[in-house]
């Protein structure tokens, strides 16, 4: 029989918040594959597990996925680690869950810490619905289309940064989304953890005069759907509605539909629309 491939999350900052599950299981897997070796031995001998360990990160996760998989299916149970947090989240332990799932291993997730869930219970924003964007891409046009999405998203946005750019990536974020409501968490279940709720302006302020120190998670309060439509609205109203109702037929609405969708673009009615084209008839 195969293998399982145990997903066993670690203390994001503090150790008490390792589960007596997570324990268990390190100590009896075959092996343990760890995000770095050289970080996750410290926590290792904390709990005096003596389980060997392999790397498994970014630079190595196909071809080292690979292996790993060949183990499982010999019969070997292993356990994957980040450095913090639970695997798969913003990591390459989605990759081999991936692998896991093609070749029919089973893999089981041990509940624990996440950054990310974290944060977003001491935001203070809406945690209903929310949208995880972990950490914004380094190319500028894929940048920029995300910057775009996050603008008109209607869910609490979280990113996670790290402390040498977060100014950077907070003076970004207000060039898109201005008095954006936003808290910032850093050295979360720490001693030293803070949580700071405000608005985006004041938030590049402060970290121009104070430097952060500590991986930081941002959260972004997300626009109301009120919001959205009056800017949709605001964007067609610069539009004449001759042109407005042209492009709705040059998409090959009947003219009924094309002045009906117009309408309820513009937050008018469709007899507004109908006597308005009549009358430039007349003109």
């Amino acid at each position: 029989m195969a293998g399982t491939l145990y997903l066993c999350a670690t203390p994001i900052g503090n150790l008490e918040d390792m589960t007596f599950r997570a324990v268990r299981v390190l100590k009896e897997v075959d092996l343990i594959a760890a995000e770095d070796t050289r970080n996750s031995i410290k926590l290792l001998n904390h709990f005096e597990i003596r389980t060997p360990m392999t790397s498994y990160h970014e630079h190595n996760k196909y071809e080292k996925g690979q292996k790993l998989v060949e183990k499982l299916k010999e019969g070997k149970d292993i356990a994957l680690i980040t450095d913090a947090g639970t695997p798969g989240i913003s990591d390459p332990g989605e990759e081999l869950v991936k692998m896991c799932s093609e070749a029919g291993i089973l893999v089981t997730s041990l509940p624990g810490a996440a950054a990310c869930i974290t944060a977003l219970t001491l935001s203070g924003l809406p945690t209903r619905r929310f949208a995880f964007e972990a950490f914004l891409p380094t190319d500028k046009k894929e940048r920029e289309a995300v910057l775009e999405e996050i603008a008109r998203e209607t869910r609490t946005v979280i990113l996670y940064e790290a402390p040498h750019r977060l100014l950077r990536t907070l003076k970004l974020l207000e060039s898109v989304l201005g008095e954006r409501k936003v808290t910032i968490c850093r050295e979360l279940t720490k001693k030293h953890e803070t949580v700071f709720r405000t608005i985006l302006p004041e938030a590049v302020s402060y970290y121009e005069v104070h430097e952060a120190k500590g991986e930081c998670v941002i959260l972004i309060e997300g626009k109301t759907r009120e919001e959205l439509r009056q800017e949709e609205q605001q964007k067609w109203q610069e539009m004449r509605i001759e042109d407005h109702v042209a492009y709705y037929l040059s998409n090959g609405l009947e003219k009924k539909e094309a002045m009906k969708r117009a309408a309820k673009d513009r937050g008018l009615s469709k007899r507004d629309i109908y006597k308005y084209l009549e009358k430039l008839k007349k003109i």
